[in-house]
Parts: C-alpha cells; structure tokens; sequence
C-alpha cells in the first residue's frame, strides 16, 4: 500500500498544473521554476547540440517526445547565480560538476550551455572527451605531430570539433572584431596573417584536416588573448574532463604502445585553455565514472576521478554536485512522463519505481521506458 504521507504529497502535487514553466529563457529562471520543465527552440537546439551534448538516452526520447525538455535544477542555477555574480576582470573561475551515475552533469552543463548562448558567450564546448581518447573506432584516424616532438595527433576528431565549434558560434564568428593577434604559418605556401578574422582560422582547419589539431591549438590561444582583451567572453564547457588524467587511453601507436593522455595534442590544448591564468571568462567541467574504465570507477568524488594530477590542474575550483530527484522533481517527472504517454499505469507504481530507481534520475527514465 501507498504510504500515508507519499499518497497525500501526490494528491496535493497533482492538483496544480506542475510540471512545465513558460519561461524557456534560462537567463531568466529562478527558484521558482526549480523541478519544473522547460521546451528548448527546435532550431537553436540543433544549433548547440547536433554535434553531440546530449546523452544517447536522452536524444531518443527527445524524438519519442518530439520535443527538447530540461528540467530546471539547482545546481545549474547555482552556477548561473555565481556567473552573474562574479567579477570577469579576475582570473577565470572553474566550477567542476560531479555526481553519481546518472545523476544528471550533462543535462545540467546542456542547461549552462543555453543559458551561455543566451548571454552572448563565445563557446568553447567539448561534449565528451572520452570520444578521443577512450572510444577507438576500428579506423580511428591518428598521425605523430609535426609540430609537437612526441605528441600525436587526432585531425578527424579535431575536424569534428571544429564543426561543431563553428556551429555552436556562427553568430559570433562572424563579429569583426574577433581578429587573431599572430601569424601562423601552415607550410611554404600557407599562412594565416596577423589581423585575419577568427572564423579565417576555424575554416582553414575544417577545410585542411592535417592542421586541425594545430588549428585548435591556436585558437585556443587568441580567445584566451580576446577574452583578456575584452573583446568577447568565452564559456569553456568540457564533459568528462576527468578522462584528460586517466593514466593511459585506448590509442595505440604502430608499435602497439599505449598513447598516454598527455601525449595527445589535443589534451594539451585543452589542459592549457583550463588554466586560470587569462579573464573575463568561465570554465565548468565535470567528473565523470563513465568517462574512465569500470577499474576505476569505485567513487564519484572529484579527488577521486581527477588523480592528484587534475585536482592539482583545477584548484582552486568551485565543487557543485548534481544529486538524486528531490520529491518535487520526482513527481513532476512523473507528470510529465504521463503527459508524454512514456509512463503509464496505476497511480500506485509511482512509489515502487521511486524506490527502485531510487530517485536517480537515468535509473528512473529507464524503468519507465516502454518495452
């Protein structure tokens, strides 16, 4: 039987229309649409998201639903508050999200990245670093760097990234201002020139693949100097950075040796766009079990998941952790599931999938998910 106090809280939660919030502007939301939902611009979705920021899960319900909802969290509004509250003049500040599997880091950096967007932000947005270092398709294209002794390079996954770093910004790359500070040269006949556009830079290394890591690596370069510069402000988001300190990835060299993170240029680009050391920008990564293999998956603490080598890289970070769904968010998921046909049944499976899931927010969505 349904508990006295469990039945009461659904009877007084279902009487009001609970469930979603007109205010789709994450710029806008507060405390009062926390545990609510709101629908995300199909358009704008694909803008930020078809190069990848979403879990697999989450993208097909997204098209079972027919529509992109997030639910409203605290930790994401936590975030937001200290972003409007902080002095951009100083050194970036880091916020590093964690949580249990499933919890819902992604979800909560796909919020951040809307809200970013929204604000005006140049995003510089990584959707799961383990894709470069952990997945190894049966071709995976990688070659030795040319200009890094010892360093190999990833230009397919570079020339992915770069794509999605043009869509993400198509808006703002087009800003005039966004000009580059150092002349970069290619090869003989190739040369990027001081004073050409940034977007100059993105299309060479779309366009040439051998130079993609390299391009990435200069651009991270001039939006550190642009931000610095006031010039633009930059949102670093980058999922699963805890597989940049993974003692060894899943990259082989022709001689069958293991590929050490730190050996991979676009870990160093990425390691060097992290640092605190330039302004008016902000940095949120998160830590991740699923990032690194099941060996080393016991905990989901940062300390844990970062080694001594990527807590000392982020300190001093601002921890956030995404936790379990509170009673509210737990029954306005339910409501919403039921709108969407993805739960059905008696009102009296609710208590049983609380607690077999355990509020946890994949567990859940997965228990509901029709056969």
């Amino acid at each position: 039987m349904l508990s006295r106090s469990w039945r009461h809280l659904c009877r007084r939660y279902s009487q009001a229309v609970t469930f979603r919030t007109t205010e789709n502007s994450p710029a806008q939301h507060n405390d009062k649409q926390v545990g609510l939902f709101y629908t995300m611009n199909p358009d704008l979705c694909k803008q930020l998201f078809s190069h990848g920021g979403f879990p697999k899960s989450f993208m097909k319900q997204t098209k079972t639903f027919t529509e992109t909802s997030i639910m409203v969290r605290q930790p994401a509004l936590d975030i937001m508050d200290c972003i409007k509250a902080s002095d951009m003049n100083q050194p970036a500040i880091r916020y590093l999200i964690y949580g249990e599997k499933g919890s819902g880091k992604s979800l909560t950096m796909a919020h951040l990245l809307h809200y970013a967007h929204e604000e005006g932000y140049l995003i510089v947005h990584v959707p799961w670093v383990s894709e470069w270092l952990r997945r190894v398709p049966r071709h995976k294209e990688m070659s030795n760097s040319q200009t890094h002794e010892g360093f190999v390079d990833l230009p397919l996954d570079a020339a992915a990234w770069l794509l999605h770093f043009k869509a993400q910004n198509q808006t703002l790359l087009k800003d005039a201002n966004l000009k580059i500070s150092n002349e970069y040269v290619w090869s003989k006949r190739e040369k990027t020139e001081v004073g050409a556009p940034l977007s100059e830079l993105v299309e060479l290394g779309i366009s040439r693949v051998k130079y993609a890591c390299d391009v990435i690596d200069a651009i991270v370069d001039e939006i550190k100097i642009l931000s610095s510069n006031k010039q633009c402000k930059t949102f670093v988001a980058i999922d699963g950075f805890n597989s940049f300190f993974y003692p060894l990835t899943r990259l082989n060299t022709p001689t069958k040796r293991k590929v050490k993170p730190e050996e991979v240029t676009l870990t160093s680009t990425f390691l060097k766009l992290t640092k605190n050391d330039w302004t008016n920008g902000v940095i949120v990564v998160t830590a991740d079990q699923l990032a690194v293999p099941d060996d080393h998956q016991e905990s989901y603490l940062p300390r844990y998941l970062l080694y001594k080598k990527g807590f000392e890289h982020l300190d001093p970070f601002v921890p956030v952790q995404v936790g379990r769904y509170t009673d509210k968010e737990f029954l306005t998921c339910v409501s919403y599931y039921r709108d969407r046909l993805w739960l059905r049944g008696p009102t009296e499976i609710e208590e049983e999938l609380k607690f077999t899931s355990a509020c946890n927010p994949y567990q859940f969505m997965e228990q509901c998910a029709p056969l």
